[in-house]
């Protein structure tokens, strides 16, 4: 007699905490368990078989999986599943058995596997995992083998559970071997590149230690030559083979080279870019079409473009084409990033009454690459209006070409009832040459004139130079009178002073920068020389101003890097003129220089306190940035950090006093400012940066180390830990 199967009426699947239920009745669906299906015993043993499997792979060995049929009526049943999960299984033992030259320290230093620790709860490292063990092993295999032991062996390996099913030993038993020497070293083949080329990448020679590190770094290295002119597709095969006496432990190293076919590109198509000229992208390529596949342009290709502003991350693969062994498509997917930032505000101070202030910056603007940039600020004591123009690529070639406007008039605050206006007009170009893949010269012209106030209570330093500089002016207010004819008090007299003065400022420079982003960048260095000087016979006053910065990125181990920066700036008058003109002068302090100090407050300090700037500012910095997870290491960055700066004074251009004593009236002894190693302020703490679509936002905590405390003669250094910053990205 034949019987039907019954029908599954309904299915309970509970106990289970480790897997959870949906991703188990997938399962279970696929193979025929679930409501409505057909009922069949041998696929309900089966699956108690899998269940006891995928809980063995989680280290629960000791789970139990218990099933229940009920049988109803109408040929129907009713199948129950409850599972009995059990303690999780750790590693009570690793013994290594055999390793008579290293220690088990040394040659279980990078297992994955390790018994119970304080960070087990977080790395889950002491659960076994048969995958996890072979890995271990290879890894102990490629211990010695780097360490000359080319006859190494792992001859057993026994893994046992506790009877309670909660303990796991594992037990490897090893042969060492002998270390061996490297007798000679040679290339064979087919040599696409000249032979004596490429020996000179060879890591290994005659006389040293075998190292199967080495010798796979040198086949990496002579691939990758061959790859340059190519032979994308090459192959090297290391082949070790006895030589000398049999008991010698020599061995002679042959490098078999198939170049294959030289690989050509057919297309280059960016995926993934959709706010940016395709023009801009292939301008960037240093691989191109019709040409042959070189990993050296195509890795190029891809830091060129990651150092676009406005380009988050590229990566690169190559398609073969079908039916043609030699040639390639190449596709880079880019991810784009902000390329435009735009800020404003209105606002109130006591000091500054209304606050209008806006700002636009388009690296990318309408898509063509081309960088413009808007200022408006305008309060009380400061407006600024500016507007530039950058044509990256004004000529094929890569001349760049950078066209400016400003208008600037500043207050700065110098005393409790006084001020320094200054009031600039300027305007100019830059032009920018490319000299080679990753160098670059500039030189441009610079219109300004240029009007500067102040009064009798202001700053000595800035009435010494208005006096002496430009087109001097004097002018005294006259006290208003009352009805009596008597000076109303606080009405005067003042006297003011100005002067008036034309710049043709001639500037030049030289870039060099191999990092691997323009933001975020994890290596390559940058190095940027800056000179500006006051043509002679045209200019109303003569000074130079000359900077240099220096940027390093170091990769550490795991994501750790380590950054090393600094800036030393350097500004003197010229024949005639007295001094450096003040809004010239170099000021230091705050999230760009030496952080938890406040912004723009260190060096030399007038009178009443306020800083005056100086014409030499030295700074420098190092930073080890810490990893970040991986969806946000492109648009964000934590590091910790150290500080080092000043602003100094020095060619005795410049005199400074003491603090104004408001009893007698009368500033402090002369104060020197001159450069002096123990005057570099220091500072350590943390700092985040995050790239918005606002721009970069930057926020630092830091602890001043050696901040001065201020005396009667001189002015306290002023902290500021928290510091909070937007600064241009682009």
């Amino acid at each position: 007699m034949v019987r039907e199967r019954p029908t599954i009426e309904s299915f309970e699947l509970k106990g289970n905490k480790d897997i959870k239920t949906e991703d188990l009745n997938k399962s279970l669906r696929n193979v025929g368990l679930a409501q409505g299906k057909t009922f069949d015993r041998s696929v309900l043993e089966e699956v108690t078989a899998f269940l006891q499997d995928q809980y063995g792979s989680r280290g629960k060995y000791a789970a139990r999986v218990k099933t229940e049929v009920e049988e109803l009526a109408d040929n129907r049943v009713k199948v129950k599943i409850d599972i009995v999960e059990g303690k999780r299984a750790k590693i009570r033992q690793v013994n290594i058995v055999g390793n008579d030259t290293f220690s088990d320290k040394e040659v279980r230093d990078e297992f994955e596997l390790r018994t119970p620790n304080w960070l087990s709860w977080y790395r889950q490292d002491d659960r076994y995992s048969r995958e996890s063990l072979q890995g271990d092993l290879e890894k102990l295999r490629s211990f010695y083998m780097d360490r000359g032991y080319a006859n190494f062996q792992v001859e057993s390996v026994q893994v046992a559970i506790a009877p309670t099913k909660d303990d796991i030993f594992i037990t490897a038993n090893i042969d060492e071997g002998e270390v061996f020497k490297v007798k000679d070293v040679k290339l064979a083949g087919n040599f696409v590149v000249p032979e004596e080329e490429l020996r000179r990448y060879l890591l290994v020679g005659p006389g040293t230690t075998y190292s199967r590190k080495v010798i796979t770094a040198t086949q990496e290295l002579l691939q990758n030559r061959l790859g340059e002119d190519g032979y994308a597709f090459a192959k090297v095969d290391p082949v070790a083979t006895a030589a000398g006496e049999k008991d010698s432990n020599e061995l002679s190293i042959n490098f078999v080279i198939e170049p294959g076919n030289r690989v050509y590109v057919r297309h280059i198509a960016f995926e993934g870019a959709n706010k940016i000229n395709d023009e801009v992208l292939r301008r960037e390529m240093r691989q191109m079409e019709g040409a042959w596949l070189s990993n050296l342009s195509l890795e190029r290709s891809k830091q060129r473009l990651q150092r676009l502003p406005y380009i988050k991350s590229v990566e690169s693969e190559t398609k073969p084409v079908p039916g043609v062994p030699d040639m390639v498509d190449v596709v880079y997917n880019v991810e784009e990033g902000p390329s435009a930032q735009l800020g404003g505000g209105i606002g109130y101070s006591e000091s500054q009454s209304f606050i209008l202030n806006g700002n636009y910056a388009d690296s990318n603007f309408m898509g063509t690459g081309r960088r413009i940039a808007v200022d408006l600020n305008s309060g009380r004591f400061s407006k600024v209006y500016g507007l530039s123009v950058t044509e990256p690529y004004f000529t094929k070639d890569g001349i760049a070409l950078t066209g400016s406007l400003t208008y600037r008039d500043v207050t700065q605050f110098v005393s409790a009832s006084s001020d320094f206006s200054s009031e600039t007009i300027a305007g100019g170009f830059d032009i920018g040459y490319p000299i080679s893949e990753f160098q670059g010269v500039r030189f441009g012209l610079s219109y300004q004139r240029a009007d500067l106030l102040t009064s009798s209570g202001s700053a000595q330093q800035a009435i010494d130079w208005v006096q002496s500089n430009g087109s001097p002016r004097t002018t005294v207010l006259e006290p208003i009178l009352d009805d009596s004819g008597i000076p109303i008090p606080g009405t005067g007299p003042f006297t003011f002073f100005g002067t008036r003065f034309n710049t043709l400022d001639f500037t030049a420079g030289w870039s060099f920068d191999s990092r691997n982003r323009a933001l975020f960048a994890t290596r390559g260095t940058r190095h940027t020389l800056s000179l500006s000087y006051t043509v002679p016979g045209i200019s109303d006053v003569e000074y130079f101003v000359a900077n240099y910065e220096f940027l390093k990125y170091v990769p550490l181990f795991g994501r750790f890097a380590l950054s090393l920066g600094g800036e030393v700036g350097y500004g003197m008058d010229v024949g005639d003129t007295t001094a450096l003109p003040p809004f010239r002068q170099f000021f230091a302090g705050g999230p760009d220089t030496v952080r938890g100090y406040r912004e723009s407050r260190l060096g030399p300090k007038d009178q009443f306190g306020n800083p005056y700037g100086g014409n030499l500012k030295v700074v420098g910095r190092a930073e080890l940035i810490l990893p970040m997870p991986q969806k946000w290491a492109s648009s964000a960055r934590l590091s910790w950090f150290y500080d080092m700066g000043n602003i100094f004074s020095v060619g005795d251009r410049v005199a400074f006093t003491g603090r104004f004593d408001a009893l007698t009236g009368q500033p402090g002894p002369p104060i020197e400012y001159g450069f002096k190693y123990d005057k570099l302020k220091h500072s350590t703490g943390l700092a985040v940066q995050w790239l918005a679509p606002l721009g970069i936002f930057r926020f630092s905590y830091a602890v001043p180390l050696n901040a001065y405390a201020g005396d009667g003669v001189v002015y306290e250094d002023e902290q500021e830990r928290f510091q909070f910053s937007i600064g241009q990205a682009f």
